[in-house]
């Protein structure tokens, strides 16, 4: 701070300074109130700092409004004297005319907007330099680099980097043919899409450009999932006049079928039945409750003695080995390590005299694999026939259409329609693994519903 009031008596005091604010005080004029200021928190109470204020403010002013300050200006830069346009003697003799206004020509430049005024730079402070504009990076190094190129070109030295290129050999790469002509090649024919013309329409590139080119079709796309047909015939039994023997043999398929969800039924309910064996009676009731109570103190004795044996087998073992001991356990370990490669190199020298075996036995090996590369084959065959697994749910067939003996229909006229088309058309898609088994979504309700008896309905009851 008391640099700041010197630097403002300094530049006050001198004879040349102007200031631009006729209510600028006199800087050195009267006298301030000797304050204690010997703590911080007195120095922002007691200390006036609007004189120092107004100074940098109008030294800013100066430097915004001028370039600089003006004591530092020449008189010629900031006074000019107008002494008029000179005349000559026709213009003196001729007689003054009154102004007449002139009419505004239309090529006439416009004056600028205020607002564009305003919104013009009126500062002639000049903007900062932008240091990292200019910076660039290693530029010491590459300029020392580039100062050592100089002195080795006028010394007649060339570089080892420039030498290594100058004795480079031109690699002859054979550029394939393309199978389509490229579109910036110059050689290529003109053709005019207006015209009357034909173009080949095998030419891909052409194909590509008119959108014509189909995308290319995966080849997992064009397999069928199920080899089954879309629309399955039905059995001659099922016809509305079959014969006796058809007829019979769709209801024996039929009932095969009923019998294998029969005995299924029949699984679960062994399953779920309770053995009469099993339960309890008041006898087995009574043993239970008697268990434990009279054989406690045998269990007891028996247990200590079993800690007792434990113990002393846990002290037995914990002894420690002696050297003796050990060294009969080394020399044995030795000993099973040289009988176990004795006995496989006696093994591989046996197998040279087992060749006709060995060769017997993977050529066994390789018919069973053949056979089970066949039966694996054949598997997948079979399996592309029957659905498969596509979502939790489990395919269940559909049932069966069958009409009994005595329900056979003499005519047309009495034939009854059995079935759902629609139905039968989703359980083919299921049955094809085109869509995944599904079931009906089942209906939860949200809120209990609330019977309200209305006042007309209460009154006729």
């Amino acid at each position: 701070m008391a640099a700041a009031r010197r630097l403002k008596r300094v530049a006050a005091s001198q004879p040349g300074f102007l200031t631009l604010k006729s209510n600028s005080t006199d800087l050195l004029s009267g006298r301030r109130k000797r304050v204690n200021k010997n703590k911080k928190k007195s120095w922002n109470k007691h200390s006036d700092i609007n004189d120092v204020e107004e100074f940098l403010n109008d030294i800013r002013h100066q430097e915004r409004t001028t370039g600089g300050l003006l004591a530092e200006k020449s008189d010629d830069s900031l006074f000019f004297l107008d002494v008029g346009q000179p005349l000559n003697d026709a213009q003196r003799d001729k007689p003054e005319e009154e102004p007449v206004e002139r009419k505004k020509r239309k090529g006439r430049v416009s004056r600028p907007l205020r607002i564009d005024l305003i919104l013009q730079q009126d500062s002639l402070i000049p903007p900062p330099k932008d240091v990292l504009a200019y910076q660039q990076p290693n530029a010491k190094k590459l300029r020392r680099s580039a100062q050592r190129l100089e002195q080795l070109a006028a010394k007649g030295v060339v570089p080892r980097k420039q030498r290594q290129l100058l004795n480079r050999r031109p690699v002859e790469r054979t550029t394939l043919k393309a199978v389509t002509e490229a579109n910036n090649n110059p050689n290529r024919d003109y053709y005019d899409i207006w015209g009357q013309e034909l173009k080949d329409l095998a030419d891909p590139w052409y194909l590509q450009q008119t959108c014509k080119k189909r995308v290319q079709r995966p080849e997992r796309l064009n397999e069928k999932p199920s080899t089954l047909p879309a629309v399955e015939v039905i059995a001659p039994g099922g016809s509305y006049n079959p014969e006796f023997f058809s007829h019979q043999a769709l209801l024996k398929a039929a009932h095969e079928v009923e019998v294998v969800k029969q005995k299924e039924e029949d699984k679960i309910k062994r399953q779920l039945a309770v053995n009469k064996e099993d339960t309890a009676t008041m006898e087995t009731i009574f043993h239970e409750e008697l268990e434990g109570l009279v054989e406690e103190e045998k269990e007891e004795e028996e247990e200590l003695k079993d800690e007792e044996d434990v113990a002393v087998g846990a002290i037995v073992l914990a002894q420690k080995k002696t050297e003796k001991q050990r060294k009969k356990e080394r020399a044995l370990k030795i000993k099973e390590q040289r009988r176990m490669a004795n006995r496989r190199m006696n093994n591989r020298q046996q197998q040279l005299f087992q060749l006709r075996s060995i060769k017997a036995s993977i050529k066994q090996q390789d018919q069973k694999t053949k056979v089970n590369q066949i039966r694996r084959k054949a598997k997948q065959e079979a399996e592309k026939s029957q659905p498969r697994r596509l979502g939790k749910l489990k395919f269940q067939p559909q049932d069966m259409e069958v009409q009994l003996s005595g329900e056979l229909a003499e005519s047309l006229r009495q034939l009854k329609p059995e079935g759902s088309i629609l139905k039968d058309r989703f359980k083919s898609l299921q049955k094809r693994n085109l869509i995944e088994p599904r079931e009906r979504a089942k209906f939860k309700r949200r809120h209990k519903l609330k019977y309200v008896e209305k006042r007309a309905f209460k009154e006729i009851t």
